[in-house]
């Protein structure tokens, strides 16, 4: 990710509003989202689909990984010995 200053990043939405088109062209650099600020506060971030996608996939990894740590935590698993010894009698019982 190519980092510039955050007060680079900081754009007013009546700035936005004028400069639809020219913001959209430029947003396409990965990595880099855009501050949209409201009378003086920020208030959305714009930023490109590759980046956004990126994101949402970094947060269902650690989510699927919160979920696994929360298992571990409250016993609710097997080892890979007995999981897997379950499935092959799954399997023999469902071919057999």
């Amino acid at each position: 990710m190519i980092s510039m200053k955050l007060s680079d990043s900081v754009k007013s939405v009546s700035f936005l509003k004028n400069n639809t088109a020219e913001v959209l062209k430029n947003i396409g650099e990965p990595g880099e989202p855009l501050i949209i600020t409201q009378n003086g506060e920020a208030t959305a971030v714009l930023q490109d689909i590759k980046s956004y996608e990126e994101l949402m996939d970094s947060l269902a990894l650690l989510k699927i990984l919160a979920l696994g740590q929360k298992d571990i935590e409250e016993g609710k698993v097997k080892s890979a010995k007995k999981a897997f010894s379950e499935i092959s009698k799954k399997l023999k019982d469902n071919n057999g």
